[in-house]
């Protein structure tokens, strides 16, 4: 199971919100790429990277701290946050992005993204499954939308999307544990034998709540790919240390 930590970005600087707030905004670093080097320094190779400003102006805004940290570290990043548009995508790629997640785009306008999914693959693609109480909501999960969880994933999943990033926004920043149920839902409807059309290697990284190290294992046996982890390493909870160890036995 790939650890991939979250730099959260509001004005260029490390942030975090609780349940995606973003009147509770703390600061943890005004030098987004100090993180990431410290990211690197400890074994860790993914970063997922989000736009918190880009999400709620509804373009991407902080594109300079993506082409600083994907110049200055050999991270493999996925960037998140106000992608709406080919220029938003084309800005993102060009500044240094691997992947790239979508959310809101693909609730709004399904037909983009899916064009991006055919034009791009699944494998630089990630669809981004943002839930409050079983439905999708997008817009820096300023609203709610009509699409309930499982369906929206299988409906990308028959477009050939693999890779699924899915928070919790009850318990993103709340630092009380992942929602194991939902990824267990997720994963025996998602993972069951492939329909015509639809890719077989579905990946869903679990995002949201992670309080403590044991917790990483236990998504591993449930059969999640990835976990993020944002508020646990910036409050101390869980040691980068913790993390190098962790990949190092993996290995």
């Amino acid at each position: 199971m790939k650890i991939i930590p979250a730099i959260d970005i509001i004005d260029g600087k490390c942030v975090r919100l609780s349940k995606g707030d973003y009147n509770t905004k703390k600061i943890y670093n005004e030098q987004p790429l100090e993180i990431a080097k410290q990211f690197e320094a400890h074994g860790i190779t993914n970063l997922h990277l989000v736009d918190l400003d880009g999400a709620k102006s509804k373009h991407v805004v902080n594109y300079k701290v993506l082409e600083q940290i994907a110049t200055k570290t050999s991270l493999h990043i996925d960037f998140g946050g106000g992608l709406k548009s080919d220029d938003d995508l084309r800005i993102v790629f060009n500044s240094g992005a691997d992947q790239v997640t979508g959310g809101s785009i693909a609730v709004k306008a399904p037909e983009t993204f899916r064009r991006w999914i055919a034009s791009y693959g699944a494998d630089r693609i990630i669809l981004g499954a943002d839930t409050k109480e079983g439905w999708i909501a997008v817009n820096g999960w300023q609203e709610d939308s009509k699409e309930a969880v499982i369906p929206f994933i299988q409906k990308y999943q028959q477009e050939g999307i693999a890779t699924v990033i899915c928070t919790d926004i009850s318990k993103d920043g709340m630092l009380q544990g992942p929602s194991f149920s939902l990824y267990k839902d997720i994963l025996s409807v998602c993972s069951a034998p492939a329909k015509k059309n639809t890719n077989n290697s579905f990946k869903l990284i679990a995002s949201g709540g992670v309080k403590t190290f044991d917790e990483l294992p236990r998504l591993e046996e449930m059969g999640c790919a990835g976990t993020i982890i944002g508020k646990a390493i910036y409050e101390n909870r869980i040691s980068l240390k913790q993390l190098e160890n962790y990949i190092i036995n993996a290995g």
